[in-house]
């Protein structure tokens, strides 16, 4: 036969589930601030890239209409923003690169942010 329980009973076994409801939704918290943190850092790692891509090409393109090899001035500039360059291409006038930056460490990994650029008077 089934007994009734008095609320006291009820209530004394129920004790602490709020504790656990609010951990979880501390946790909960936490990952989602971990994950914009990282996708923030991602952001500006991917900024960084387009600027060393950008600032490169345009220091290709000076260098090629100096006479000089626009690669080696490309690579200077690139390097000094954190950056490495992937292609160097000259097409007619214009400086075209690719660059690599790291992205933040994430579960012990980094990965490659990609930016590309063309540059010059075409």
């Amino acid at each position: 036969m089934s007994r009734v329980r008095s609320v006291a009973e009820v209530r004394r076994s129920e004790s602490g589930s709020a504790s656990m409801l609010v951990v979880s939704l501390i946790g909960v918290v936490l990952l989602l601030g971990m994950a914009a943190a990282f996708m923030t850092a991602g952001a500006a790692a991917h900024r960084r890239a387009q600027s060393g891509a950008d600032l490169a090409a345009l220091a290709g393109a000076v260098a090629l209409q100096r006479g000089e090899d626009p690669c080696v001035a490309a690579d200077r500039v690139a390097a000094e923003n954190r950056a490495r360059v992937t292609r160097c291409v000259v097409e007619d006038e214009d400086v075209v690169l690719e660059v690599d930056v790291e992205s933040p460490e994430f579960g012990g990994h980094t990965f490659a942010i990609h930016g590309k650029a063309r540059a010059g008077p075409g």
